[in-house]
């Protein structure tokens, strides 16, 4: 993790942030301290790009412009000196300490990062435990059978850590389109599914086999909104229709038109966006499609 790196004169922390960190979940394709990083670059109008985790270019120049402004060598390298200026947005480290409501801090917007890979996504990841943070990490805990008490301890921050979970189950693509967003980071939020880039007005199959859970508005900004439960606590969520063509509890089969492509809700144009979710939590829907 080369922005990361730190040389002799700052071993000491180091070795503490190597002691209360884990490995990043598997297809994160990221480290939830470089997602950090960036959010503390991002409040200094210092970087612009995804809060993805991912050492590249563009972060090391963030960083080589924050230097530059505090007076330090230009490396590009996040060591103990470069994180000192970014103030409390740059401590403490993950696991120092129990995270709750109020808190704030390079934790905090590790800690989101890590939720949202894990399947609950908080809204905005920076570094700020507010409400929707909290919602989403007692929602994490129940799923995952840990205390809910809303705070991130130990056992929470050993357990978000773990690889991403993914779906028992074998979907079909619900429509034929290109692919756009994928399920990941996007700006400063996480991106639940994928988006596929139908025609308007395109008719929409469910991928699998189950019963129609939910058929209807959703006041969440997915619009006109089929909800499909499968085995295994699998379901599969169809978002924007411009038309909905099944009824709650109704069967389905694999290709049953559930309806049509649309723009509801909150959408930029029409597509159809695509959720697949375990017991709740939202998953890779392309690690389930064949």
């Amino acid at each position: 993790m080369g922005l990361l790196r730190t040389r002799a004169t700052y071993l000491t922390a180091v070795v503490v942030l190597m002691a209360v960190a884990w490995p990043p979940a598997v297809g994160a394709r990221g480290s939830a301290n470089v997602a950090a990083l960036q959010v503390a670059l991002r409040a200094k109008q210092l970087y612009a790009g995804t809060v993805d985790g991912v050492d590249g270019p563009g972060t090391a120049a963030a960083v080589r412009r924050l230097q530059r402004r505090a007076g330090l060598g230009a490396d590009g390298i996040a060591g103990a000196l470069t994180r000192r200026t970014l103030g409390r947005r740059g401590r403490p480290a993950l696991g120092s300490r129990v995270v709750g409501p109020g808190d704030r801090g390079w934790d905090v917007a590790a800690l989101q990062f890590l939720l949202a890979w894990r399947g609950f996504p908080s809204g905005a990841i920076d570094g700020g435990f507010g409400e929707h943070t909290e919602a989403a990490l007692i929602r994490y805990q129940r799923w995952a059978g840990l205390s809910h008490d809303g705070r991130a301890g130990p056992a929470t921050l050993r357990s978000v850590q773990l690889p991403a979970p993914r779906a028992p189950a074998t979907l079909s693509f619900p429509v034929a389109a290109a692919l756009g967003d994928r399920f990941g980071p996007r700006g400063d939020r996480f991106h639940s599914g994928i988006d596929l880039l139908a025609a308007p007005g395109e008719p929409v199959g469910a991928a699998g086999a189950g019963m129609v859970t939910f058929a209807g508005w959703d006041l969440g900004g997915y619009g006109n909104l089929v909800v499909i439960d499968h085995a295994n606590g699998v379901s599969s969520w169809y978002a924007h229709l411009s038309r909905i063509d099944v009824t709650r509890a109704a069967s389905v089969t694999t290709g049953t038109q559930v309806g049509l492509v649309g723009a509801t809700g909150n959408a930029t144009g029409p597509h159809l966006h695509f959720e697949v979710r375990l017991r709740g939590a939202v998953t890779d829907p392309l690690a389930a499609l064949r």
